[in-house]
């Protein structure tokens, strides 16, 4: 089997665009009925629910957890409930990545510095995926298209089988549809 990874040299808002037509083109002849979206000021969820309208497709949006680095969430609230009422999902979760320290474990921190080791937009596609799982919204096993990002917008779309918290070993990564290229920056090292 041949598949096809799109790769994005730069980190824009405008790879928004490439992301949604992946995901478009992996839904054609597919059983995924939802895609989980990471959007922290609900403008992608916007652009989202523009761009998928006659897809078939239930959105599950992942905005920030409320009191994440500020005291208001950026995630309009008139937003959550408009897209409620169109038959999407708006669910605002513990970032199972930002809890390190909890119950004294660091194990949290060292996952998510993995994974941004593939990109910062795979790690919040595994992150948005066990949220919406934990909260009753995916089914454990149940394969989804998870959408994410580097900063604005979207440059990561990931078709994962979903697990919660409870069975991390479970989460499945099926296809890269696409990635930004993660360079590192020697200004990093």
């Amino acid at each position: 089997m041949e598949k096809r990874i799109t790769y994005s040299e730069d980190v824009r808002a405008d790879n928004t665009e490439t992301t949604f037509v992946l995901a478009r083109e992996r839904l054609k002849g597919s059983a995924i009925k939802k895609l989980v979206l990471a959007s922290t000021t609900g403008a992608t969820a916007e652009r989202a629910v523009q761009f998928f309208h006659d897809e078939g497709v239930k959105l599950i949006v992942i905005p920030h957890q409320f009191d994440f680095k500020r005291a208001v969430n950026l995630f309009p609230q008139d937003l959550a409930g408009k897209l409620r009422e169109m038959g999407h999902e708006v669910h605002f979760a513990t970032m199972l990545f930002h809890t390190d320290g909890f119950y004294n474990s660091t194990r949290a921190a060292l996952m998510a510095d993995l994974l941004r080791c593939f990109s910062q937009g795979v790690k919040v596609c595994f992150e948005i995926v066990v949220m919406a799982t934990d909260g009753g919204l995916v089914a454990s096993g149940e394969q989804v298209i998870a959408i994410a990002g580097t900063g604005r917008g979207s440059d990561t779309a990931l078709v994962m089988q979903a697990a919660s918290s409870q069975h991390l070993k479970r989460l499945r990564v099926n296809e890269i549809l696409c990635k930004p290229l993660n360079l590192l920056n020697l200004d990093e090292v």
